[in-house]
């Protein structure tokens, strides 16, 4: 293979502790007796329920509809009838309203999931409309409406498509598994988002921890005209948007800019599959592969699991806990959510559910920072965490605004690397939040 390797400067070297699951291949998840969709699994609006209960629903019915641009539809993933629709728990740590659907085990799908014919055929605007009507977001873990990514603002021109193959969070192996089992559904996503795009340009970005992916898709793509798949430095966070800009293209994006400000739009290796399940089967997406993992799991795997799953089921497929569970996270540990209960449904965008021992769950104790200048060092953004967090500790958001904490990206390569301990990422996030708070209520007025 012919295969440049490319990376960015910065970032960390976490254990990638991903030996539990990357030879796992993926396992159909068993049938829920109950599902739980939330409205809200993406990025924006959440949709409004456009079922009541009692009505029958078909696998890929839509059941939520979209009341903003920045929004996307909800699909049902199986078949049966609505019990309820109702505020309940999700993965953001609050209630959202959810359909809850229980299974008849027919899996009847509705009678419009048909393939939407030869991807020649089809304009850039029709592919557009079938990956809005999909329901299709950023399955890497952001959910960003991937239609909004797909419509650019006026003026905006875009020559490349990005798609992350990156998985750089230690622990997971979703995407690994889906490019060495299924590397012609992320070549011809990636070939249609271009079209949609009408670019010539694609990069798919691999990190060389990950060869027998590497060889898979690029075995797949090896034919395809303007597609290059590229090696990444094996490194935290060389899937972040804006580094894998950087290690592919050379370009830089400017603080507080968009990837379509360098003309690049990015998408994750999973969204490019679920586009090409939207085209060639036409379904919507309304499952996906999660990561089970972690030494406080008896089985570890990778499933592919229907929306509105519970965590409890999911984990309960896997043999259940196998000692005493310190930390339950959706995603993975650096950037993923810890969770209170685990009676959550899987959304969207579930790449991972981490099981954490109470030992390795324990936090070290913080000491005063040494200013050995290490968080500067690995900051793939360029940013003074030390000074963002101080200003954060301090309440001073002002100053930490001045000192561009709104350009993190919140990827905790500071923190792991932090011989003192100090919270660095987590004191950022709360200055990003009071940032934001305060202009919003700049704008009310």
């Amino acid at each position: 293979m012919n295969i440049r390797t490319l990376s960015f400067k910065g970032g960390a070297h976490p254990p990638h502790s991903k030996e539990a699951t990357e030879k796992s291949a993926i396992i159909k998840a068993k049938s829920p007796n109950v599902v739980v969709i939330p409205m809200q699994q993406h990025i924006g609006a959440p949709c409004e329920p456009i079922v009541k209960i009692g009505d029958e629903v078909k696998v890929g019915q839509k059941i939520g509809e979209p009341k903003g641009f920045v929004s996307s539809p909800i699909h049902s993933s199986i078949s049966g009838k609505v019990m309820a629709v109702e505020p309940r728990l999700y993965s953001g740590g609050t209630k959202v309203n959810c359909v809850v659907i229980e299974n008849d085990m027919k899996d009847t799908r509705l009678d419009t999931i048909i393939p939407k014919g030869n991807l020649q055929d089809l304009s850039s605007e029709q592919i557009k409309e079938i990956i809005k009507e999909a329901g299709i977001v950023g399955m890497g873990g952001a959910t960003f409406p991937t239609h909004v990514k797909l419509a650019l603002p006026p003026g905006k021109k875009v020559d490349t498509v990005i798609l992350n193959g990156a998985e750089c969070e230690p622990y997971l192996t979703s995407d690994h598994r889906l490019m060495l089992e299924n590397p012609e559904a992320v070549v011809f996503g990636l070939k249609a988002l271009m079209k949609a795009l009408n670019v010539n340009k694609g990069f798919i970005g691999i990190e060389t921890n990950k060869p027998d992916a590497l060889e898979a898709v690029y075995n797949a793509a090896k034919n395809e005209e303007g597609i290059e798949v590229v090696a990444l430095k094996t490194k935290y966070p060389q899937g972040a948007e804006k580094q894998l800009i950087n290690a592919c293209t050379g370009r830089e994006v400017p603080s507080g800019g968009l990837p379509a400000d360098v003309g690049v739009v990015v998408n994750n290796v999973g969204t490019a599959a679920a586009v090409a399940d939207a085209i060639m089967i036409g379904m919507p997406l309304v499952q996906r592969i999660v990561t089970v993992t972690g030494k406080g799991i008896k089985n570890p795997k990778n499933l592919l699991v229907k929306i509105g799953t519970s965590f409890r089921e999911v984990i309960n497929e896997c043999g259940g806990f196998s000692e005493n569970v310190g930390k339950v996270i959706a995603g993975g540990p650096m950037m993923g959510i810890a969770q209170f209960s685990i009676d959550i449904p899987v959304i969207k965008g579930t790449s991972g559910i981490l099981v954490l021992t109470e030992d390795d769950a324990k936090l070290p104790e913080p000491s005063n920072c040494i200013r050995c200048g290490k968080c500067v060092t690995v900051c793939p953004i360029n940013l003074m965490p030390l000074h963002i967090s101080n200003y954060s500790l301090l309440d001073k958001f002002d100053q930490a605004e001045e000192v561009n904490a709104m350009d993190c990206i919140e990827c905790g390569s500071c923190s792991f690397v932090c011989p003192a301990k100090r919270p660095l990422v987590d004191s950022i996030r709360v200055a990003k939040r009071e940032i934001l708070a305060k202009r919003k209520k700049a704008q009310s007025k």
